[in-house]
């Protein structure tokens, strides 16, 4: 959790990895003279996530979990894990409780160095931040998809509240790859489970405990997308790339294109290597996508009662936590290492 925070933030922008220089040359620049050395930045950020532990454990226990239950939840929500000492997962505390860890969900896969702004009274810089914004309303938009699809053409109108509950906790705990579930989503159709396996394949914001692509790379890859196509029509003209109004150098650029490149090499080549290991396709997809996203969940005929992977077979276990380990790592910060140039003095 806040590991992968102060390393996307302080570590990552240095080794250049996935378009991260940006975050260095511009997105430093924007907190003004608030943070000015990376030692501050990890202290505040420390602060903030322990201070963000600390609200949702207690209102965990206002909500009636137990002591245990609270912190070991409040944990997991906060980092993302989405690990839970239930087999239900979060099914084990339907309700008031799916609300509240849809609210720390959401907070936690939003850039921690906002909210540091945020406590310092600066609450402009969060709204105004174009990742933020963008997250927020494809969250919100992956909502709305699945609830009318699930009203208009499942017909799962009998108890409306729960059925928007269940929805939206479940969207925004894959969305931001945190991985709890606390119904059955196979059950939904084919369309919501396409939408989640989309959200789950975006992730939260950079500089959040979140997982997957981010959303920051998406904008920045939508914008030399659009400028690639202007250019097309218009091709003596100059379109020069922007992102939440700072100027986007070319290698900012091929660092992301080489990330997704990368991103989506590594997914294609994990749902092979589990496919040959006798896997059922859809439980390879689902298995390739929830390691290398960092999620959790995965859908097959192969998924034992409880959700869990215990009767893959060994090279399946092992082809996934490779998956786990390059996606949590930025995958290019793990493969420069394979370079024969790397080991030579």
């Amino acid at each position: 959790g806040l590991g992968i925070v102060v390393v996307a933030m302080v570590f990552l922008p240095v080794m250049k990895v996935g378009g991260m220089q940006f975050f260095r040359s511009e997105g430093f620049d924007t907190l003004g003279k608030v943070l000015p050395r990376a030692g501050q930045i990890a202290g505040e950020m420390t602060q903030l996530y322990l201070i963000l532990t600390g609200a949702c454990v207690i209102t965990y226990l206002l909500l009636g979990l137990s002591g245990f239950d609270a912190i070991v939840h409040a944990l997991t929500t906060i980092s993302t894990g989405g690990f839970s000492s239930y087999d239900a997962s979060f099914g084990a505390f339907l309700g008031p409780p799916e609300w509240a860890a849809c609210l720390f969900m959401i907070l936690a896969s939003i850039p921690f160095i906002r909210m540091v702004q945020l406590m310092r009274g600066q609450a402009a810089p969060l709204w105004r931040d174009t990742q933020v914004r963008a997250y927020l309303r494809w969250v919100f938009y992956a909502c709305a998809i699945i609830v009318i699809y699930r009203l208009a053409w499942m017909g799962q109108s009998a108890h409306p509240e729960e059925m928007l509950r269940e929805t939206v906790f479940n969207t925004i705990s894959t969305f931001s790859g945190t991985g709890f579930a606390s119904t059955n989503m196979t059950m939904w159709g084919h369309l919501p489970l396409t939408v989640l396996i989309i959200a789950g394949l975006i992730g939260g914001c950079t500089g959040s405990t979140g997982c997957s692509v981010k959303v920051f790379r998406y904008l920045v890859l939508f914008e030399a997308v659009g400028a690639q196509i202007r250019r097309m029509h218009s091709p003596h003209r100059i379109y020069p790339l922007r992102y939440d109004g700072q100027p986007l150098d070319q290698d900012v650029v091929d660092s992301v294109m080489a990330f997704f490149t990368l991103f989506f090499l590594t997914f294609g080549l994990l749902i092979v290597g589990l496919s040959l290991t006798g896997l059922h396709p859809r439980t390879a997809l689902t298995a390739a996508w929830t390691a290398i996203a960092n999620i959790g969940p995965v859908w097959g005929p192969e998924i034992t009662a409880n959700g869990s992977v215990a009767e893959f077979p060994t090279a399946a276990k092992w082809l996934m936590i490779l998956g786990m380990f390059l996606g949590r790592l930025e995958l290019v910060s793990v493969l420069v290492l394979l370079l024969p140039r790397f080991w030579r003095p």
